[in-house]
């Protein structure tokens, strides 16, 4: 009979252990998201000095530390408060259970929580937040079974990266940043305190809504602290004493709209998870030169719309559809220094740098003559600055003429390509063309790498083409880097979280001569001093551009440099009606730019000023009695005297 009983108790106890064995492996699945943690970690966007530009996340913003990462003190903190057996249970407290089921029946309700660290974690990762007495075993079964699989150390880092501390903020090192502006290891024990308060009722007791509470609960944290004999008296009267300063920052704190919008767009499908992978992009921006960017962006057009509004001009088109668009690059590296593509993102996200395209006009002629200098032409050589009628056949095959203008209704016969791009003279840039071969500028355009949207006729020469600013800024580096066509670059490199490094290489060929260059850049130093560009004018820096009108005045442009940095600047109207006719690419952009340029020297004084000669260039005296000279090249010649005649006016061209 005493044999039969022990079976019977053996059987007994051995059922329901073995029933709960059971339990706990068939909730191997479920469990595995915390074992195997892999939670959804901000991307965080830096510019080229380290500064942040942006966080991006999409339903959590997590920043991940490492449980060597975290301050023992900070430990401390969270155990002192939550679960001082931590390190010495299994994952549930007997003690503390038994305590709470006796206040929980007596209640008739679940009231009493008894959670460990590890039951909590498994709480607000696994489970609902429902308060029923199966929810309660689930946790304690889960628990279990996670302290089976993972490390005391484990589970505190996954419990300081998953916990929410309100403000949008999971994770302690989130949260520290957020709140306090700082890496864990600056905290202070008043600070952490604070944020091991939080997880009890994060909203509730969040600094930024009631700080007064929050510092209550900490000093709770810390006379918790003194009492286990972890801190001494004069540490726990400075910690209780002390206000630290809390932040109310924005959880995306993005100060570069644009910007972000154009790395998501060329990082997404390397990354399709880059809103939730952790990663850290090191783009080519700087920031104070972006904010600088802005500011010039947003003066140019307030001047716009004062002008107007002085004339009488001033109407709903104009104060509704004038934006404009500024890219500021390296032209040596291609990266990118500031990109704003509108003067407000909040009105309107559409980047103007990177997605309009509109017809750059005269901005477009220093390619063109780069072509004839090429050629053999120098700045001395004559062009003809005269009306000419133009025959060509419509769609409907009948034939129509075309009669371009200078801007101002004015000819001068006569003029050297230097004053022909000076004063951008549209007459002198067409004849030009027309008597060098359409098909040879094309072929001279192509060899820079100018290859897209090119018209088949002399219009051309006009800049009557779709380009982008990005895509004109890149045409550009060609004259701002002295030969070299630079691909610009917005982003340097991407680094996983765990720890691999994807950087971005430029692509840069050489596509013409410093030497060539050269001559060009002095020409349009002459444009900037003496010509349609004085508006881009900065005291004190050698800047060579171009200005660009295009008809009736829908697009005004400047694209100029200095000896190390380039920039396009464009207005117009977003619904593409004209501007008024006194609102040029020189007046309008010009300004602008040298808003900008005028910012960038007070931030970076030591910045290069005077632009180099390269050896090759050499002048020769055009005019005895004024002292002039010119500059030539080997390639550029000076001229020996045999200049051709100026054709006649009433000729007859085909367009």
């Amino acid at each position: 009979m005493k044999k039969y009983l022990l079976v019977l108790a053996g059987i007994m106890i051995l059922v329901p252990v073995g029933f709960l064995g059971y339990l706990i492996y068939t909730f191997e699945y479920e469990t595995q998201r915390l074992i195997n943690y892999q939670p959804r970690l901000t991307t965080e966007v830096y510019d080229r000095h380290g500064n942040k530009i942006a966080n991006l996340f999409s339903d959590q913003h997590r920043y991940y530390v490492s449980y060597e990462n975290i301050p023992p003190r900070l430990i401390e903190a969270l155990l002192a408060i939550e679960d001082t057996m931590f390190f010495e249970h299994y994952g549930v407290n007997p003690d503390a259970i038994m305590r709470a089921i006796i206040k929980d029946v007596t209640a008739g309700k679940l009231k009493e929580g008894a959670s460990t660290i590890t039951q909590q974690l498994v709480k607000n990762t696994l489970l609902t937040r429902e308060k029923k007495f199966s929810r309660k075993f689930k946790e304690v079964l889960y628990s279990i079974r996670i302290e089976q699989q993972l490390t005391k150390e484990q589970i505190l880092e996954r419990y300081f990266n998953e916990i929410y501390l309100g403000h949008g903020y999971y994770g302690i090192k989130t949260a520290a940043d957020g709140y306090f502006r700082k890496p864990l290891k600056e905290l202070t024990l008043k600070e952490s305190a604070m944020l091991v308060g939080l997880p009890k009722a994060p909203n509730f007791y969040s600094p930024t809504r009631n700080y007064e509470l929050c510092l209550g609960r900490a000093n709770r944290v810390i006379a918790r602290m003194l009492e286990l004999g972890w801190i001494d008296q004069a540490t726990y009267e400075k910690a209780t004493q002390e206000r630290p300063k809390v932040y109310n920052d924005t959880l995306s704190k993005n100060s570069g709209p644009y910007i972000i919008d154009e790395v998501m767009r060329q990082l997404g499908d390397a990354f399709p998870d880059i809103r939730s992978g952790g990663y850290k992009v090191y783009t080519t921006i700087d920031m104070r030169l972006q904010e600088a960017g802005y500011k010039a962006l947003q003066s140019g057009r307030d001047e716009i719309l004062k002008r107007a509004q002085e004339a009488g001009d001033l109407d709903e088109n104009m104060q509704t559809q004038l934006n404009g668009a500024l890219i500021s690059l390296d032209p040596y590296t291609g990266e990118i220094l500031a990109m704003v593509g509108g003067y407000d993102y909040s009105l309107s996200p559409f980047n103007r740098v990177t997605q309009a395209k509109r017809q750059p006009g005269s901005a477009f002629k220093p390619f063109i003559y780069q072509v004839a200098l090429d050629s053999g032409m120098s700045p001395a050589s004559l062009v003809p600055d005269i009306a000419r009628t133009y025959t060509y056949a419509g769609a409907d095959g009948e034939e129509k003429t075309w009669q371009p203008k200078n801007y101002k209704n004015e000819y001068k016969g006569m003029v050297t390509i230097r004053d022909a791009l000076t004063h951008s003279r549209n007459l002198a840039t067409i004849n030009m063309v027309s008597d060098m071969g359409f098909g040879k500028v094309v072929e001279g355009l192509r060899r820079y790498g100018i290859t897209e949207n090119l018209p088949p006729d002399l219009s051309l020469a006009l800049g009557t083409m779709m380009v982008s600013p990005l895509d004109l800024a890149k045409y550009y580096t060609m004259f701002a880097s002295g030969g070299g066509l630079t691909n610009p670059i917005l982003v340097r490199e991407v680094v996983t979280p765990s720890g691999e490094r994807v950087r971005y290489e430029n692509k840069r060929r050489q596509v013409n001569t410093p030497q060539q260059i050269y001559l060009m850049t002095s020409i349009l130093k002459d444009v900037v001093n003496r010509g349609t560009g004085t508006f881009a004018r900065v005291p004190g820096i050698e800047i060579a551009g171009k200005t660009g009108t295009t008809n009736k005045n829908v697009d005004a442009w400047f694209a100029g440099y200095s000896p190390s940095v380039e920039t396009v600047v464009w207005f117009g109207h977003d619904n593409n009606t004209p501007m008024r006719r006194s609102e040029t690419g020189g007046r309008a952009a010009g300004q602008a730019f040298r808003y900008f340029y005028e910012d960038m020297l007070r931030i970076y004084p030591n910045t290069k000023r005077y632009f180099d000669r390269p050896a090759g260039v050499y002048d020769i005296s055009t005019d005895a009695e004024s002292n002039a000279s010119e500059a030539f090249t080997d390639t550029s010649k000076a001229p020996d005297g045999t200049e051709g005649a100026t054709p006649a006016t009433n000729e007859q061209l085909v367009f």
